[in-house]
């Protein structure tokens, strides 16, 4: 995409962070919601509009839809709606996004900053589950690489015809699940990606499947921008990089945006890990120098932290209102 080869022009774009993480520490109640942050697509979308913009004033070049949970067919479930009508909201992610951007370039006219971007979150299977599987991945041994397809084809879909300028899949944790976004990818051609994995050490996926294994998988599509990992603790990423420096490419760079290094517990939600974890921003120009091009948080990363993220990487650039 020319939007996104414009953006790196200035370095690394750096992604957002958790929204989630944000929307609660605003005081928003989400744990145990079986549609997560996704619900307030329906019931408070102005939140999702101030989070985006959190982000954005905080720095990041790229915004991620709240749309990571949500599913037509659980939007569906859980909201007693129409299929058209779950359409809709599912659209409504890229919307909200979209007018979060409006709001920022708007008000901040003179920041030397390129448009920022709106990527469609696309969550794995397991997601919707609801017993912690995507980080397993074995839902996918059960499941046919059509059933798969069938599966995410509706909100791929929906984030598509929204106008998303590309379609984060976000999360993935096995090499089968991603065959079959890489195989539905195609039934939409003018669509951009960036693939990113769920990984349970620094060289393999949580299915087990070697990271070397997906990335060679990723190379095989024209249409990704960026192959990575998300979600995982930021120690991890230096070695899962460097189990595939070999297939390193400037077509294909990394996308990588892991969680604070917390560890989540069911019960009794994210704990500390113990030893210290070096923050996204203190660890960023290691991984650009691996080749990352695309760089960001996921869970427990706030907009403070991708304030430090974007000075680190580009100065004190920053705006607000």
């Amino acid at each position: 995409m020319e939007s996104v080869a414009s953006l790196r022009g200035a370095g690394a774009l750096i992604l957002d962070g958790g929204l989630a993480t944000d929307l609660e520490a605003q005081g928003l109640k989400l744990q145990g919601d079986p549609l997560w942050s996704a619900r307030l697509l329906h019931s408070n979308p102005q939140a999702i509009r101030d989070a985006h913009y959190r982000f954005l004033v905080s720095g990041a070049d790229v915004v991620s839809t709240a749309t990571y949970q949500a599913s037509v067919n659980g939007f569906v479930k859980h909201l007693d709606m129409s299929w058209e009508s779950a359409q809709e909201l599912m659209m409504s992610g890229v919307h909200l996004a979209q007018e979060a951007v409006q709001r920022f370039v708007s008000s901040n006219k003179d920041t030397g900053r390129g448009r920022p971007l709106v990527a469609g979150s696309v969550g794995a299977f397991g997601a919707f589950l609801l017993d912690g599987s995507e980080y397993s991945g074995a839902y996918a041994e059960k499941m046919s690489i059509e059933e798969l397809k069938s599966w995410h084809r509706p909100q791929v879909g929906c984030l598509v015809s929204a106008g998303a300028d590309l379609v984060a899949f976000e999360t993935i944790p096995s090499v089968k699940e991603a065959e079959a976004l890489l195989e539905l990818l195609r039934e939409f051609p003018s669509c951009r990606a960036w693939l990113s994995f769920s990984c349970k050490d620094g060289r393999s996926l949580c299915d087990g499947s070697l990271f070397l294994e997906a990335v060679r998988m990723a190379h095989r599509s024209s249409q990704l921008v960026a192959v990575g990992v998300n979600c995982c603790s930021p120690a991890l990423v230096k070695p899962l990089l460097e189990s595939v420096s070999q297939l390193r490419s400037p077509a294909l760079p990394w996308v990588v945006y892991p969680n604070s290094g917390e560890q989540w517990d069911t019960l009794s939600g994210w704990k500390a890990s113990g030893a210290k974890v070096p923050s996204v921003a203190e660890l960023s120009q290691e991984w650009i120098k691996q080749g990352a091009a695309m760089i960001g948080g996921c869970c427990r990363i706030s907009p403070a932290h991708i304030a430090e993220l974007r000075k680190v990487l580009r100065g004190n650039s920053t705006s607000a209102e």
